[in-house]
């Protein structure tokens, strides 16, 4: 709550946007914690320490911003706290602990493999929480220390709002659209738009437009200028236009850069509230994104350019691409099959894959490779770049499963292995393994690496039936190989029974 001053209104101003010291020390310490965070998140054995020491820089900030006041110079004076405050820190303290209560059932309760979509609706909820508090900045600047001399907002207290609530807006409508595609309440097909490139850049040309425009206007005092809500609207637009041209295959790297989207609209915010830590969270936040979702581009072979634009999945073959050809010839294996040649083998390479996560199956899966490893056999796992982290997160799964660590290779370190491997065993993959990604122009997956399981010896791919399809809705030449056998069943269920045949 900003310190009201029976001065001067310039010592006013100048009190309004003083820092405590201790503050910016609390700030400080927090935003090591939220670095370290990072830090830790970077590998799944030390995903558990960055956990704890985000929760703690989070409890510095909260604790904070809610409790410590900016030093009052000589000359003026704070009101001793009245009913107000203390009604204000109740409702706070209410609203903390309904989100934490919801937030801790949402985690007891959620399954790995609904986690896309969970941090989707989360994106969202952040969008949506900066949309809100530049609209309460436009209609209330005094409560926010934003107003000049002149009774209008500060000009660059107006920039920083119609920026923090479009990128807002866009991060709520694109991440409710991504939530939708990812939890199967739409289509996760693109939804092409006729000329969608034109409509999206024009769009955001307007939206920075009407932001100069807004900034530079005479009309500025609290909630006075109709441009802020033109382009709250135009912001919600284009979010939705954005990400519906985007298949699902490609919703892996829309997730990571909606996470990058949400840092930015939070450090913007900062600036309006004039909070160290949400600016420091913020910019985190919407960099590593940033740089995440870079990386997730190149590993799949996508124009970050074109991500951002909500261009790709926009050139995705059309056909009968989408329907799984079971008419053609496949061959149907058994878990004794499996067990038998596997067990005979030299080296097994694991591809675990979203039916794995469905089903559980990790667990189960380990103890297969530990009875393999038993028969002498080298057995390896390989990961996706971004199919083994989202949907499903392989990563998080295997490591959950004690699965060690220097058994687990990613795509470009195992991928040349796959000519010498006996065995190439597929657990619940599809997307990561379809050759159309190499061979078919037309197909929605053209240009992403994937593994070369084609080249093996011999193909075990468990998945439930012949009729289904993976994220990106296409046939699997891989299921058809002469060296392939087919292991029709839920993931779980099979390698238990493959168990139980490498026991006998």
């Amino acid at each position: 709550m900003a310190p009201e001053i029976m001065a001067d209104p310039a010592i006013a101003a100048e009190v309004a946007h003083q820092v405590n010291p201790w503050v910016a020390l609390a700030y400080l310490v927090a935003g090591v914690f939220f670095i370290l965070a990072l830090r830790g998140l970077s590998s799944p054995s030390t995903s558990r320490q960055g956990n704890r020491f985000g929760m703690v820089g989070m409890a510095i900030a909260v604790f904070t911003t809610m409790l410590l006041k900016a030093p009052v110079p000589e000359g003026a004076f704070l009101p001793e706290p009245t009913a107000d405050d203390l009604a204000t820190l109740v409702q706070i303290l209410i609203a903390i602990a309904l989100g934490g209560g919801i937030g801790f059932v949402i985690a007891r309760r959620i399954q790995m493999t609904a986690m896309p979509q969970l941090v989707a609706a989360f994106h969202s909820l952040v969008g949506l929480a900066a949309v809100l508090v530049a609209m309460a900045a436009f209609l209330n600047p005094g409560a926010f220390d934003i107003l000049g001399l002149d009774g209008n907002i500060l000009t660059v207290s107006r920039i920083e709002m119609a920026l923090g609530a479009a990128i807002g807006a866009i991060t709520f409508s694109g991440s409710v659209i991504a939530f939708a595609k990812l939890n199967g309440n739409m289509s996760g097909a693109p939804i092409m738009l006729p000329a969608r490139h034109v409509i999206n850049l024009g769009t955001l040309i307007l939206i920075i437009a009407l932001t100069a425009i807004f900034a530079a206007s005479e009309a500025a005092g609290p909630g006075e200028n109709p441009l802020f809500w033109v382009i709250v609207a135009l912001a919600f637009a284009i979010g939705f236009l954005l990400i519906i041209p985007i298949g699902g295959a490609d919703m892996p790297v829309v997730v990571s850069m909606l996470n990058s989207y949400s840092g930015w609209a939070a450090a913007a915010m900062g600036f309006t509230l004039h909070n160290t830590a949400m600016i420091i969270t913020g910019a985190l936040v919407g960099a590593s994104g940033a740089i995440l979702s870079y990386i997730m581009c190149r590993a799949m072979n996508r124009s970050f350019i074109s991500v951002i634009a909500g261009g790709f999945g926009a050139d995705a073959g059309g056909g009968d691409a989408g329907a799984a050809k079971t008419d053609r010839p496949w061959k149907r294996g058994s878990a004794e099959d499996a067990a038998f040649l596997m067990k005979e083998a030299e080296t097994v390479i694991i591809i675990p894959g979203y039916g794995m996560a469905v089903a559980q199956a990790q667990h189960v899966l380990r103890e297969m490779a530990d009875q393999l490893k038993e028969h002498g056999v080298n057995v390896k796992y390989a990961i996706h770049p971004v199919a083994g982290r989202m949907p499903g997160h392989m990563n998080v799964l295997l490591a959950e499963a004690n699965v060690p660590y220097d058994e687990v290779f990613e795509l470009e370190d195992i991928n040349s292995e796959f000519a010498q491997a006996d065995v190439a065993f597929i657990i619940g993959a599809n997307d990561v393994v379809n050759p159309a990604a190499k061979t078919d122009k037309s197909s929605p997956i053209y240009g992403m690496p994937v593994f070369d399981v084609d080249k093996a010896k011999q193909v075990f791919f468990i998945k439930r039936s012949m009729g289904g399809v993976g994220y990106a809705g296409v046939d699997n030449d891989v299921f058809y190989m002469d060296q392939t056998m087919m292991l029709l069943s839920d993931a779980k269920k099979m390698v238990e029974e493959i168990n139980k045949a490498l026991a006998d």
